[in-house]
């Protein structure tokens, strides 16, 4: 157990100078896409967050089957089912949504609220209501798009259960999802001071559930002398 869970230290601080990397690339995106409407980066938030289940689920899966090869379908697909979406839901949504909160980029500026005058001022309220964050959850609001993407990584891993994964690929592909998460919520400028805070949540949103989805998960759950992790940002499991 000591040494597990030394490697799982080594391999978080391995894998720390990608994720702020890609942290940074979130910062970009948002700055590429600060002018745009709250529909559009919804649209983008649903591209890379099935993108991000898919992937989640492929290697969750395929990590279950080549070492428990005994287990039939519906077993496989539970486990792929419950960690590619329950880890894509925190990483995308669920500490996005908290950073939001505790950063307040949801609260409408003094402008969309006390900026009519009159009997205006009255409508002006429930903007500031709907201004509140709002936690996206995208297998319940997107449940077509999500639901499907995870049982499509979960066949992949079941027809071809193949775990290299570039962990790069992952980070980038969920923190694009967690920055426009972000985005479509914010009702103010992006700051420098903004920018730092939501570079912060960007990192601990991916970095604790990608690097527990590609190698806590691993490390622990399967119970396999054969287990690897490479350390080119990718994740291999020999069959």
């Amino acid at each position: 157990m000591h040494t597990r869970v030394h490697g799982i230290i080594s391999e978080l601080r391995e894998h720390a100078p990608f994720t702020l990397f890609g942290a940074g690339t979130g910062i970009l995106a948002m700055l590429l896409f600060a002018n745009a409407s709250t529909e559009v980066s919804h649209g983008l938030f649903r591209v890379f967050h099935p993108v991000h289940v898919i992937l989640a689920a492929t290697v969750t899966a395929s990590l279950y089957r080549l070492h428990e090869k005994g287990k039939g379908f519906l077993v496989v697909l539970l486990v792929g089912y419950v960690g590619a979406v329950g880890t894509a839901t925190l990483s995308d949504c669920v500490l996005p949504f908290f950073g939001e909160s505790l950063l307040g980029v949801s609260v409408p500026t003094e402008a969309k609220v006390h900026g009519h005058a009159g009997g205006q001022e009255a409508a002006a309220e429930p903007e500031a209501e709907s201004g509140r964050p709002d936690m996206h959850l995208g297998f319940i609001e997107e449940w077509y798009l999500v639901n499907p993407a995870a049982i499509l990584g979960v066949l992949i891993a079941w027809w071809r259960p193949r775990t290299k994964l570039p962990h790069a690929g992952h980070i980038l592909i969920s923190t694009w999802a967690s920055s426009f998460h972000i985005l479509m919520n914010t009702h103010r400028e992006l700051s420098a001071m903004l920018l730092l805070g939501t570079f912060i949540v960007l990192f601990i949103a991916v970095w604790l559930p990608c690097c527990f989805s590609d190698i806590v998960f691993p490390m622990f759950f399967v119970r396999s002398p054969h287990l690897h992790l490479g350390h080119e940002h990718s994740v291999e499991v020999s069959a």
